[in-house]
Order: C-alpha cells, then structure tokens, then sequence
C-alpha cells in the first residue's frame, strides 16, 4: 500500500478518476483520449466540480512533470490527444502554459486559478481506451483510433 500511494504521489496523479491494475500489480492511470475545441496543448488543466463552476483539483507546479519533461499531451492520429495528466469530462484549461505554471514557487489560489480559465466546456470527444502503457504503444493505440475507436469507452458524447 504505502509503495502504490508512494507512485501516485511521484507521477503526479492527483486527479486521475481511477486506476486499473497493471500486469506488474503497481496502479496504472487509465490511457484517456481526447479532442478539444481549440489546441490547448501548451495550458495547465485544471478539474472542475460536475456542474463546472468550482475548480475541484488542480497540479502543485511541481507536478506538472512526468519521467522529467513537461506533461504535455502526445498528438495521436485524427487530432485526438493522449492525455499524460489525468483528465476528465470535466476539465477546463487555464491561459497559462505548463512551462510558466512550472515555473511558480507555489500553485495559484484557487480564486487566481479561477480567473485563468479560459474555456470551461473545452471537450469535442473523450474516450477510455483499451491499451496499457500506451505511451510505449502509440502504434497500436493510433491503430485503434483509424478504426473509429470502436473497442473504447465514450467518456464525453
């Protein structure tokens, strides 16, 4: 248990909804898909309460890092992006980048947070995915995206 909270606490998935299981035992963050309305590649994502008016979690500016580099989304096939941060439905992002927000001593308050929002609904399609460490298997994991992602969970309609 303390080695689990332990790799949670170092990747920095402070607002992942929920876990599988991988094969080695330790808890794996589920492979979630998307697409937005606008690139927000570059900007902080922030989680929002169910009716999108609080900001429920947000990342320390240290932990918007994973194995040392920024953890920006990977672009996939047909514009869908990996998230690498542990998003939801319910994301919204901020007008900051993650090279600026990292840069902070100490998060924003959650007043200041607020007011960086720049799009509460920013979510064209979410999907759960099928594919374990799928940093290391892009390939199969655009393969299934080219056939319409038929084989994951729609997460946002």
């Amino acid at each position: 248990m303390k080695r689990q909270m332990l790799l949670l606490l170092l990747c920095g998935l402070a607002f992942a909804p929920d876990f599988c299981i991988a094969q080695s035992g330790m808890p794996e963050p589920p492979c979630i898909i998307y697409k937005t309305r606008k690139n927000y590649d570059a900007n902080v994502a922030v989680m929002l309460s169910a009716d999108k008016t609080q900001i429920v979690s947000y990342p320390h500016p240290k932990d918007v890092f994973t194995r040392g580099e920024l953890c920006t989304p990977l672009r996939l096939a047909r514009r869908f992006r990996l998230d690498r941060r542990g998003i939801g439905p319910n994301v919204a992002f901020l007008s900051i980048t993650y090279e600026e927000y990292s840069k902070l001593a100490k998060a924003p308050s959650l007043s200041e947070l607020d007011s960086m929002i720049i799009d509460r609904n920013p979510i064209k399609k979410m999907y759960r995915c099928n594919v374990s460490a799928p940093e290391q298997n892009l390939d199969e994991l655009n393969r299934q995206i080219r056939k319409r992602c038929k084989a994951f969970e729609r997460l946002v309609p």
